[in-house]
């Protein structure tokens, strides 16, 4: 990783790498103005092809629709040194020869989280007082009898399942200590010195299911976690739980839950489905109690500028001699979502 310090040199060249028109999404105009006075930006936009860009560039800012950066691309960029991700995971777009090429990487990932957490934070809220099987039953009559329909309605001392102590399940578990909930986790992972343990109660995986009242996902998507959310689990959840999945869809057997909720047993939140977009016959669409959005829960509009301001920060340590805050190290991969 780079520590050296490089002031006093030219500015580092500099070149975007996203979908068209993301630039001014990303970042406001003070950010670009920031990056003006510590980089030489190349071009007016961002470069929709790695071929575009001048084997000179020392730095790349990159974000969602950047193209695949490949060994072939990276041998055409001899003096590529960096590479800030205006976005989460880089998995799927940079190649592992850039980490044995010394290429330091960091992603914004921590400023996307926090927004997809603020949205888990209202929907458990939203569950723990019924809300999904609410909206259904209010949907056809005009006055509902709470008090006998929904006698366990209320978040005191609700029992808040959270499966995954990613990045974003620690910063859900966050934002919910000052709230009169009980909070597990779960996670293959957790450490036993892990300082987590004094803000969610470590359980295994079949407990979280069975005591939850209120679960969401925040697994990434592995091999190992497509159809991790099964059937099995699904029918051992309390009746009047509410789901919430806020990761990637393959992660829930998305046919054990239709059926789960067309009993009226269970309930859920769901920002992500498979496939997106989802078809207007899907089943998710017309099942009682399953509530869609079509996955806001990330940054977006005014959001964005959060992981604008991360890159800037960034690239202004970068060009300060100073270590990152957010890199990402090639043993990360295997964890990432």
């Amino acid at each position: 990783m780079r520590t050296d310090s490089i002031a006093g040199r030219a500015r580092p060249r500099a070149a975007f790498v996203m979908r068209d028109g993301l630039v001014d999404r990303l970042f406001a105009p003070s950010q670009l103005a920031a990056l003006d006075g510590l980089l030489e930006v190349e071009g007016s936009g961002s470069f929709a092809s790695l071929a575009q860009v001048p084997p000179e560039t020392e730095v790349l800012i990159s974000g969602w629709g950047c193209p695949a950066i490949t060994p072939a691309a990276l041998e055409r960029l001899p003096a590529l040194r960096a590479i800030f991700h205006a976005a989460g995971t880089v998995k799927e777009h940079i190649d592992p020869s850039a980490w044995q090429r010394g290429i330091l990487v960091t992603t914004a990932a921590a400023a996307n989280a926090l927004p997809v957490a603020e949205y888990t934070l209202a929907s458990i809220l939203l569950a723990g007082k019924g809300v999904p099987s609410i909206i259904e039953a209010y949907r056809d009559r005009p006055e509902l009898d709470l008090e006998q329909e929904f006698p366990q309605i209320g978040n005191h001392r609700r029992r808040v399942g959270i499966l995954g102590a990613s990045k974003i399940g620690r910063r859900v578990i966050e934002l919910l200590q000052p709230f009169d909930v009980e909070v597990l986790v779960s996670d293959p992972y957790l450490e036993a010195d892990d300082p987590l343990h004094d803000q969610a109660t470590a359980v295994g995986l079949e407990q979280l299911f069975a005591e939850s009242e209120v679960l969401s996902v925040h697994a990434p998507l592995l091999p190992e976690t497509v159809g991790l959310v099964s059937r099995e689990l699904i029918s051992t959840m309390p009746d009047g739980a509410v789901l919430i999945n806020t990761s990637r869809a393959p992660i829930v057997d998305q046919d054990a839950l239709v059926e789960a909720a067309t009993t009226g047993r269970i309930s859920a939140i769901l920002d992500v489905t498979s496939p997106e977009p989802l078809p207007l016959d899907h089943a998710l669409r017309s099942t009682p109690g399953i509530v869609l959005t079509p996955h806001v829960a990330g940054a977006l509009g005014n959001e964005l500028h959060r992981l604008g301001a991360q890159v800037v920060d960034e690239v202004r340590r970068y060009v300060a001699g100073e270590p990152a805050v957010h890199p990402v190290g090639l043993a990360d991969l295997a964890a990432m979502a």
